[in-house]
C-alpha cells in the first residue's frame, strides 16, 4: 500500500511543491514565495495600517483599516463586532418586562432612550398608554440623558486629538449627569427605570430640588466649553472643513442627528414624530450648513442648551401629582414591589400580604413573575431621537409572553456608513476628528 502511494506521489510531484512521505501520507513542502510569484512587488509608497480594535484614537472597540499613501488615507473600511453581545437574540428568551434591562445596555451612553423606545413598543402591541405623569418622568431623563451623552462625546473627542482639559471638564459634567440620574432611578447607568405601561417608581420627594440645583450648575458651566474651546484657534483648525459630508450624502447614507442636522436639515423626531407629549414642550432643533467636525461640535453644545429648556419644563409639570404605571395588574406590577432592608428583593410586609391572601393569590404571583404578561401578537415600528439620531426597535410578537423578534435600528450602525466618505482623501489625522464628530457606540453598533 505504501509504495502505490509513494508511486502516486512521484507522479504528481512538481518543481513548486516537492513532496515526502509521513506516517499519514504525503506532505507537500512549497519553496520560497519569491520563487515562483508571477509578479514582481512593487513599493508604490502605500501602507496598510489597523487602527483599533483598542486604540486611543479609535472612539470605541472599532476597527479602522486604512490605506495609506504618505499620510492621505486612500481607502478606509470598518470592521465591527468586537463588542458583540447578542442582545437582540437574548430578548427572545426573556419576559416583556425583563427585556428592559438587556436594551438599555446597548447604546450605554444613552440607556434611558432605549429604554423608552422599547416599552413604547411593547405599548402599541398592548394598545395602551403609559399615564402623564410617566411621560414627563420619561421626557425628563432622556434629556438629562442627551446631556450626558454629549458632553461624553465633546469630552472623548476632545481627549482623542489631544484636548486633554476638553475631556476633564466634559467627564467633571458628566458626573453631575450620573449624580443626578442615581438619585432618580437608583442607578447610574443602566437603569431599567422604564417599563412597559409607565415607569418603576414615582421620583424621590426631593427630585425638584436636586433637578434645579443641576440645572444652576450647568447653566453656570456650559459656557466653560465656549471658552476653552470654541474661539481656540488650534480647535478651530483641527476641526472646521473636517469630515465634510453634505446634505445629499447624509441622505443617501441614511445618516441622522447632528450629522444630518450639521448639513442644515432640521431633523429631529422630537418635532417631526414626537412621542411622550415631546409636542407641548417649547424648545428648538439647531442646525448648521457648514456640515463639517466643528458644525457637529458646535450643534451637541446648543443641544445642551435645549435639553436644559426642556427639563425645566418638566419640573413644572411634575408638580402634579398622578399615576406613573398603568392600572392593569399584570402589567403593573413591578411598579408595586417594595424593596427589603438588605436594598434587594421585596420587604417582609410585602411577601407577608401575598402569602397571607390565599394560595390562589401566590400562585398567581409566581406566575405573572416567572411568566410575564402576554402580548398580542403583530409587529411595530416604533422610533426616538437619541443623542446619535434615530433609534427605533421593530418589535414582533407571536401573543407569548416573550418577543418573537426583536431588531433595532441604530443610529451609531447607520451613521458609521459614513466614515469611508468623510475620511477618504484626508489626512490620517483628520479621520480621527471625523470619527469622533459622529459619536459612535459600539454597544448599540454591535448589540
Amino acid at each position: 500500500m505504501g509504495e502505490k502511494i509513494a508511486e502516486a506521489v512521484d507522479q504528481t510531484e512538481t518543481p513548486y511543491a516537492p513532496a515526502r512521505m509521513t506516517t499519514e501520507g504525503p506532505v507537500h513542502s512549497v519553496a520560497a514565495w519569491e520563487d515562483f510569484a508571477e509578479t514582481e512587488y512593487v513599493d508604490d509608497g502605500r501602507i496598510v495600517i489597523n487602527m483599533g480594535p483598542i486604540h486611543p484614537s479609535s472612539h470605541g472597540v472599532l476597527r479602522m483599516v486604512m490605506e495609506l499613501e504618505g499620510e492621505t488615507v486612500t481607502q478606509c473600511r470598518l470592521v465591527i463586532g468586537y463588542l458583540h453581545t447578542g442582545i437582540e437574540k437574548n430578548l427572545e428568551y426573556r419576559t416583556w418586562t425583563q427585556g428592559v434591562t438587556f436594551v438599555t445596555r446597548m447604546d450605554y451612553l444613552s440607556p434611558l432612550h432605549n429604554e423608552t423606545a422599547y416599552c413604547l413598543s411593547v405599548e402599541k402591541l398592548l394598545g395602551i398608554e403609559a399615564p402623564a405623569r410617566a411621560q414627563v418622568i420619561r421626557v425628563l431623563l432622556m434629556e438629562i440623558s442627551r446631556i450626558g451623552s454629549h458632553l461624553v462625546s465633546i469630552g472623548a473627542g476632545g481627549m482623542e486629538l489631544g484636548a486633554i482639559t476638553a475631556m476633564t471638564i466634559g467627564f467633571r459634567e458628566r458626573e453631575e449627569v450620573l449624580h443626578l440620574l442615581e438619585h432618580l432611578t437608583g442607578l447610574r447607568m443602566n437603569h431599567a427605570f422604564i417599563r412597559p405601561g409607565g415607569v418603576a417608581q414615582d421620583l424621590p420627594e426631593d427630585a425638584a430640588a436636586h433637578i434645579n440645583q443641576f440645572l444652576k450648575v450647568m447653566h453656570q458651566r456650559l459656557p466653560d466649553f465656549d471658552k476653552l474651546l470654541t474661539g481656540q484657534p488650534i480647535w478651530r483648525n483641527r476641526l472646521q472643513g473636517i469630515g465634510y459630508l453634505p446634505l445629499d450624502a447624509c441622505l443617501a447614507l441614511g445618516a441622522s442627528g447632528p450629522l444630518l442636522r450639521s448639513a442644515g436639515l432640521a431633523w429631529d423626531l422630537r418635532k417631526i414624530e414626537p412621542v411622550c407629549g415631546y409636542e407641548d414642550y417649547d424648545f428648538e432643533v439647531p442646525t448648521t450648513t457648514e456640515a463639517d467636525a466643528f458644525a457637529r461640535y458646535l450643534l451637541r453644545i446648543e443641544e445642551m442648551r435645549q435639553s436644559l429648556r426642556i427639563i425645566k419644563q418638566c419640573v413644572r409639570r411634575l408638580k402634579e401629582p398622578g399615576p406613573v404605571m398603568v392600572e392593569d395588574g399584570k402589567i403593573a406590577w413591578p411598579a408595586k414591589l417594595s424593596i427589603g432592608s438588605d436594598g434587594m428583593g421585596n420587604s417582609l410586609e410585602h411577601v407577608r400580604k401575598i402569602m397571607g391572601q390565599s394560595m390562589e393569590s401566590l400562585i398567581h404571583h409566581f406566575k405573572l413573575v416567572t411568566e410575564g404578561f402576554s402580548v398580542p401578537a403583530g409587529q411595530v415600528f416604533v422610533p426616538v431621537e437619541s443623542p446619535r439620531g434615530e433609534l427605533g426597535y421593530h418589535v414582533v410578537s407571536d401573543g407569548g409572553t416573550r418577543p418573537m423578534r426583536v431588531h433595532v435600528r441604530d443610529p451609531s450602525y447607520v451613521n458609521l456608513q459614513s466614515m469611508p466618505a468623510m475620511a477618504e482623501g484626508g489626512l490620517v489625522a483628520d479621520a480621527i476628528a471625523a470619527l469622533a464628530s459622529i459619536d459612535p457606540v459600539m454597544g448599540g453598533v454591535d448589540r
